[in-house]
């Protein structure tokens, strides 16, 4: 069992379920409202969940038909303004790399990581069509393989997370002086251009916020996209995969390829869950919300049952990955069944600690550190220009 297992929370609306929005509707719930976003986040935090995602696209989720589901906030302001308010749940906004210029995604994600005080991340989303494309007057990308065996979506993929990671970096982390004897805010020299030129697009300057506190936001991506130890591999720090029958074999080959890569990696198990919730069972309550649209159930992977029966499912989990995260059909009643009954059992068993006040998102995901690779550059070149060029200098050195 990982010492840094996680348990995290997808907030999409009223539910993950594509009925819930319509039985939040009817219920008088306003998903869409800053007062029914606080108290989600707000009973996430108390119930210990270490970090809750977003749900972000370029569209409106696909509902069940009704008003409250044509629409959903977005991942980035709703990360943004729920850090405020919380002070350890872990804030991870669900942000597509395609269309939207890469620059923007950087300085958003570290503007959320200033908003919560280091507790911010980046859900990596894919998102294509030519619906989403028409939005910003592009085309769809083409997801099939080149003679290079990496599509053109798939490209762009690897390009915008490359690119964050390296604005992210362009300011170090004592590049802000404030020295008021000489009137500088900053020290030049420690802020650097990005200078990157990917395969449909190049950032050449500096980002324009300062280094994120965590340096480096966590990156969760989805497993589909990661493509850890090749040429074509995605800087992820986490990679999402469904809790489904052949779990044990992905992560068996997930960790054999983040060892070939020597890259420090978190596995997260995606779980839908449905719990008996309020004297009704969950099989009866599923059925009541497929009967007004069909929640696709992929490779098994859904969890129907009892609070009880969910305790012991994370716990088996935790032997195989490093963390889940529960995808609840409604977040009205599963919600309180999770923070009730499913999370202080699994806390009292030991299988997870719930995050700490001051803690970052890294610190809660087990990864250390973030290096800036520009600092690590100028301090090897600081180091070459401290060599001596010839005998006579390295002599006199040592007088």
């Amino acid at each position: 069992m990982s010492s840094t297992f996680t348990v995290g929370l997808h907030i999409d609306g009223a539910g993950s379920h594509p009925a819930a929005g319509a039985v939040a509707q009817s219920a008088g719930h306003d998903i869409l409202s800053a007062r029914w976003a606080a108290q989600v986040v707000g009973r996430a935090e108390t119930a210990g969940f270490g970090y809750a995602t977003f749900a972000g696209s370029h569209l409106p989720p696909e509902g069940a038909g009704a008003p409250a589901t044509t629409g959903r906030l977005d991942a980035v302001q709703q990360a943004a303004f729920s850090g405020p308010l919380t002070s350890r749940l872990g804030l991870v906004a669900q942000v597509p790399v395609t269309y939207v210029e890469p620059f923007h995604t950087a300085t958003q994600l570290a503007s959320v990581d200033y908003a919560s005080r280091g507790r911010a991340g980046w859900l990596v989303s894919d998102e294509n069509s030519e619906e989403a494309a028409a939005q910003f007057g592009r085309s769809a990308l083409d997801d099939a393989p080149t003679s290079t065996g990496e599509s053109e979506l798939q490209r762009e993929v690897r390009d915008v997370v490359a690119v964050n990671r390296r604005l992210w970096d362009t300011w170090e982390d004592d590049a802000v002086i404030r020295d008021l004897p000489t009137g500088r805010y900053l020290d030049r020299d420690r802020v650097h251009d990005a200078d990157f030129a990917g395969a449909s697009f190049s950032v050449k300057g500096a980002a324009i916020v300062p280094r994120p506190p965590q340096g480096q936001l966590p990156v969760l991506v989805p497993a589909a996209r990661a493509a850890i130890g090749t040429a074509h591999a995605v800087s992820a720090d986490a990679v999402l995969l469904p809790a489904s029958r052949d779990l044990a074999e992905q992560v068996r080959r997930l960790r054999s390829q983040a060892a070939t890569a020597s890259s420090v990696l978190r596995i997260i198990a995606d779980l839908p869950v449905v719990l008996d919730s309020r004297g009704e069972h969950a099989a009866d309550r599923l059925a009541r919300l497929d009967r007004t649209a069909v929640w696709a159930d992929a490779d098994g992977a859904c969890f129907v049952g009892t609070a009880n029966e969910l305790v012991e499912r994370i716990e088996q989990l935790a032997h195989v990955v490093d963390g889940v995260r529960l995808l609840p059909a409604e977040l009205g009643a599963d919600l309180d069944e999770l923070r009730y009954a499913v999370l202080p059992e699994l806390i009292a068993r030991g299988v997870f600690e719930a995050p700490t006040n001051g803690e970052t998102l890294r610190q809660t995901f087990g990864l250390p550190t973030a290096r800036n690779e520009f600092a690590v550059e100028r301090a090897a070149e600081l180091a070459v220009d401290d060599i001596p060029t010839t005998p006579d200098a390295a002599l006199a050195g040592r007088n």
